[in-house]
């Protein structure tokens, strides 16, 4: 009885996708560290190997484009540390890592600098949400620091012109990396906090390695953000790059692009929701890319020689023709018997017609004879009513010398007296007809009228 109750059994692939939606959601912003192993580089570019420590392992996936970003190819052996997308490949249910970001080990004393001055700030509150500001909504000038050459400014600019031509933009520039770099970047946030004119302060510049992004982790650079006047939002880097300088911000903005998308007016819903489509959009092909990439290296693994193949289509082509001949004999075979044996059938059941098609016959003949019959008398019946009509026709009067007088609307004239002159008559004989017109009366008839 409680097997009757039982819920619905899952399928495979439903599994793997709810294990895959599970990991995607709860597995995120993690680094994974271990050794390069069983490493394999497709004819695609991408990479595919095994991350390993002392007790487990898990495959990866670093498909062309992010490999491209690597300062030097991967080898057997390299110690990483990884991050990306923890999910499942469903076609295989292989659990693996699809990365996006790798660095390399041996920057050991700069993450637990990082990490000692995090814990040091936190425990001050500099990075309390109680301190974070709201941006102002509408602002009339946005001030940048960061550096004149960066390709982040051309990004901010070009973002601020896009969404808001109205937008006026102050540089402030620094040096973004480098020695000394960071009292620059922090004298540039106190030279903005002194002049007062912008609305709102971002912080940002382009995505670089660990070492380029560090003068962002420098207690300087994050009080000098802490203590701003301004409302602030940090830009540093690519989406997957966190520094001090991001939680001590108002707002922390995955790109520079981004920190002035978010400084700037949403001029129409509309576009954000479909900035916000698009995303999605491009996050869904990019998975598919990546899914259906690794199907194809996995495919392509798997081809054999065509005439390998060739050979095996041809056993299986031949023992199909023989199994098709037998089975046409085999067929042919039985198809005979039951034809012998519905002959039988039908010779067994065929009824005796001969004598109904005698009394047919004779039917029919006599059919034919009560036909003949109802015709003859219908023939004499019909002369003898002709020759009624002909005695009592018309015709017959008008044979013996008579004619028909009609006016033109096919009245019969039976008094002369109601005629007049020049009205025009049709006189029927017995044989044709004749048009005439009344002619006046005259004085003395004329003897020679005929």
């Amino acid at each position: 009885m409680s097997d009757f109750f039982a819920p619905a059994a899952l399928s495979v692939s439903e599994l793997n996708a709810c294990a895959r939606q599970l990991l995607e959601q709860n597995l995120v912003g993690l680094w994974i560290g271990g050794e390069v192993s069983n490493l394999t580089r497709a004819a695609s570019g991408h990479y595919y190997f095994s991350l390993k420590d002392a007790r487990a392992q898990v495959r990866c996936v670093l498909f062309k484009g992010v490999a491209q970003q690597l300062s030097q190819p991967l080898q057997e052996g390299d110690e990483l540390e990884v991050s990306g997308k923890i999910s499942i490949y469903e076609a295989r249910g292989e659990f693996q890592i699809t990365i996006n970001a790798v660095r390399h080990k041996g920057l050991g004393q700069l993450y637990e600098a990082y990490e000692r001055l995090k814990q040091q700030l936190t425990a001050e509150g500099l990075f309390s949400p109680q301190r974070k500001r709201q941006l102002p909504p509408h602002p009339k000038v946005v001030g940048v620091v960061t550096s004149l050459a960066a390709a982040a400014l051309r990004d901010v600019i070009t973002t601020l012109r896009r969404r808001h031509s109205g937008i006026s933009v102050i540089v402030y520039p620094t040096a973004v990396q480098g020695a000394g770099s960071e009292q620059q970047i922090a004298a540039a946030i106190a030279t903005a906090n002194e002049h007062a004119q912008a609305d709102v302060l971002i912080i940002c510049r382009g995505g670089g390695s660990i070492e380029d992004l560090w003068s962002y982790n420098e207690e300087i650079v994050v009080r000098a953000v802490a203590e701003s006047a301004i409302p602030s939002v940090s830009g540093v880097g690519h989406e997957t790059d966190f520094t001090l300088t991001d939680f001590a911000a108002d707002v922390r903005a995955p790109t520079p692009t981004a920190a002035a998308e978010l400084v700037s007016p949403d001029m129409a819903q509309l576009r954000h929701t479909v900035a916000q489509w698009q995303t999605r959009i491009c996050q869904l092909l990019q998975q598919r890319y990546y899914d259906a990439s690794q199907k194809l290296d996995w495919l392509a693994r798997q081809l054999k020689h065509p005439q390998q193949n060739w050979l095996q289509q041809q056993q299986q082509l031949s023992d199909l023709q023989r199994q098709l001949q037998l089975n046409m004999q085999r067929q042919l075979r039985q198809q005979q018997q039951n034809l012998i044996q519905q002959q039988r059938n039908l010779n067994s059941l065929r009824p005796q017609t001969t004598h109904a098609q005698q009394a047919l016959a004779y039917r029919e003949q006599q059919l034919r004879q009560f036909w003949q019959n109802i015709l003859l008398r219908a023939q004499q019946q019909l002369q003898q009513q002709a020759s009624v009509l002909e005695a009592v026709s018309p015709l017959q009067i008008l044979a013996r010398g008579y004619s028909v007088v009609t006016n033109q609307r096919g009245h019969i004239i039976n008094d002369g007296s109601k005629l007049k002159t020049g009205q025009y008559l049709n006189i029927r004989f017995a044989t044709g007809e004749r048009r005439v017109q009344v002619a006046p009366a005259k004085v003395q008839s004329d003897l020679f009228d005929n």
